[in-house]
């Protein structure tokens, strides 16, 4: 399964009736300048098996499970706490995903993202079969605040995106790159389409970029249907 990615673009139609515009980057959008790390990368073996290591590992390498993840700059913020750097809209920042999913905050503002009614998870309104029991997703949930805005600026959601609100999303696995080793060192070994599962036997030696839960538990609304429950709901 390939992931679609969250891509925003300005619309100049975003603004409020005083022309203050409301146009806002995703907290999780990678910037210009938050290139890839040196990655270091290592494996060693281990009586549980080869284990993926950096050669100078941080403890803010892993996961809350382990699993290594990609290392990427970081941009300072401005005065205002906003991530400097130019949007690069078609990437998403591999730890500010990751936290994102983790803690189930807006990938837009970093809030809690929780409702009344459930969590909001966006997609594009062809990216998934609405009618399976369970949906892997990549994208982090968005908060009631931002999820018209995010539907409206964001053209893969076409302004009429496919909106799940699920009451259980559990954390799946991770999506990212399998590593081995040859006479030359570690080498990328395969580039998988899905995700990996927690707990998959490949799970050492995989270097994670993103985070992927399971959302279950959910139906499937309309915007408008589900900006008039909240209203009820509050």
């Amino acid at each position: 399964m390939t992931f679609p990615l969250l891509r925003l673009t300005y619309d100049p139609r975003a603004v409020e009736p005083s022309g203050k515009n409301l146009f806002r980057v995703p907290y999780i959008t990678q910037r210009g300048g938050e290139d890839a790390a040196p990655d270091n990368l290592v494996i060693t073996c281990h009586s549980s098996g080869p284990q993926l290591y950096y050669a100078d590992e941080d403890p803010r390498d892993g996961d809350a499970r382990g699993v290594l993840w990609a290392r990427c700059g970081w941009n300072p913020v401005d005065a205002e706490g906003r991530i400097t750097g130019e949007p690069q809209w078609k990437l998403m920042h591999p730890h500010r995903q990751m936290v994102c999913m983790q803690t189930l905050t807006c990938q837009v503002c970093t809030r809690p993202a929780r409702t009344p009614l459930g969590f909001i998870f966006l997609a594009g309104p062809r990216d998934h079969d609405p009618s399976q029991p369970s949906i892997l997703t990549n994208q982090p949930p968005v908060c009631r605040k931002h999820t018209r805005a995010a539907a409206r600026l964001c053209p893969h959601l076409e302004d009429d995106p496919t909106v799940f609100l699920a009451r259980s999303a559990p954390l799946y696995g991770v999506h990212g790159t399998l590593y081995g080793r040859d006479e030359g060192g570690v080498k990328v070994i395969a580039q998988p389409d899905a995700p990996l599962p927690y707990g998959h036997p490949n799970i050492g030696t995989f270097l994670a970029s993103q985070l992927v839960r399971r959302l279950q538990s959910f139906r499937v609304v309309s915007l408008d249907e589900l900006l008039n429950d909240l209203a009820t709901a509050s």
